[in-house]
């Protein structure tokens, strides 16, 4: 119940946020995919099933104000964030541009699933070259917002890896 609070919190503000004021802040013709981001940097901070659910909420929260398949975004959203937490098990956090590669990587990642299921869901409207480059410049916003965003959800989430024990003790 601890951390079903904290996490609601977020993804109740993550997607205010998302549709309040994110359209105000466009930058190269696109938004962030805040919700992706926080899906991502929650799989880079806690595990692979929290980040599928809040995923999952945030970006159901957020296709309720879309014109697209509802759905969409919550799927892409939660696998984003379930396949992000199962690699980051592996790899090394000494670099500091490691949000910012993630949050790139994964709104790479996230927009080509979203384009994909509401292409299968019959939106024949994202079938063009230009939903590419669309969905390129989307990566990079959101790989700046992940700069962001990564502090903030460190902050919210704890991880429940327990320290190391020395076998000595």
């Amino acid at each position: 119940m601890r951390r079903v609070l904290p996490l609601g919190l977020l993804a109740l503000t993550t997607i205010v946020v998302q549709v309040a004021f994110m359209p105000h802040l466009r930058l190269l013709g696109v938004v962030p995919d805040l919700g992706l981001v926080l899906a991502i940097a929650i799989a880079y901070h806690d595990d692979a099933e929290t980040a599928a659910i809040v995923g999952f909420v945030t970006g159901l929260g957020f296709d309720l104000f879309l014109h697209t398949p509802a759905g969409a975004s919550a799927l892409a959203y939660a696998v984003t964030g379930y396949v992000t937490g199962v690699i980051q098990a592996s790899l090394i956090r000494s670099s500091r541009w490691l949000p910012f590669v993630l949050g790139g990587l994964g709104g790479l990642v996230g927009g080509l699933l979203f384009v994909g299921i509401a292409i299968l869901a019959g939106t024949d409207a994202l079938i063009h070259l230009t939903t590419l480059g669309t969905v390129a410049r989307a990566a990079l916003y959101d790989a700046i917002a992940a700069l962001v965003v990564f502090p903030l959800v460190e902050r919210f989430v704890r991880t429940r890896v327990a320290p190391l024990v020395s076998w000595r003790e």
